[in-house]
């Protein structure tokens, strides 16, 4: 099976369902500050009934952003995973933030775009809370930088934010949207 195939069909095979569990049970046990009351069986157990999400996770792992769950929302019964790599998911560097920044670009276009990524991925691209959420778990992006979802209002002004972690403190910044760098990329969150 090919990636566009794998992601045209956002299925996985009973071996790499396997092989994405195991790895997260792994991560899961091996990172108890980031869900100190939370149990893996029923993380488990919500994976298996929903394989989709299951699929959205292999991607977030296949492009290094080394998922775990950050949280529970008891209102809606949802287990929240976020990418907790150290730096930006290396698989998703060097875009720009949106499908409109990519094409008002004249030349050396990047290959993709935060946005779509996110969205073919099946995840939403961290707000400012949950960046900051996130820091307050541990710091990363100390040497990279990660998009994070743009106000409309910036966003219709040609501009996108992204944030990082430096001298002890979360900084949001502002760019062109259609701006790409090697240490940018962008981190994702997703329900289950």
């Amino acid at each position: 099976m090919t990636e566009s195939d794998a992601i045209h069909n956002k299925e996985l095979s009973i071996e790499e369902r396997e092989e994405i569990l195991q790895l997260l049970k792994v991560r899961f046990a091996e990172n108890k500050h980031r869900h100190k009351d939370l149990e893996w069986d029923k993380v488990q157990a919500k994976l298996e009934a929903n394989p989709e999400k299951l699929w959205s996770l292999n991607e977030m792992e296949r492009t290094d952003g080394e998922p775990d769950v950050v949280a529970y929302d008891e209102e809606k019964g949802e287990f929240i995973f976020c990418d907790c790599s150290k730096e930006s998911p290396k698989g998703r560097r060097s875009v720009c933030y949106d499908r409109e920044a990519l094409e008002s670009r004249k030349k050396n276009k990047p290959e993709n775009n935060a946005i779509d990524m996110a969205t073919a991925m099946g995840i939403e691209i961290l707000t400012e809370e949950q960046y900051r959420e996130l820091q307050k778990l541990e710091n990363v992006d100390r040497k990279t930088s990660s998009w994070i979802q743009t106000p409309s209002d910036i966003r219709e002004l040609g501009g996108a934010i992204f944030c990082d972690y430096r001298y002890g403190k979360v900084f949001v910044y502002h760019n062109g949207a259609e701006s790409y760098y090697s240490a940018r990329g962008f981190r994702g969150s997703l329900r289950v």
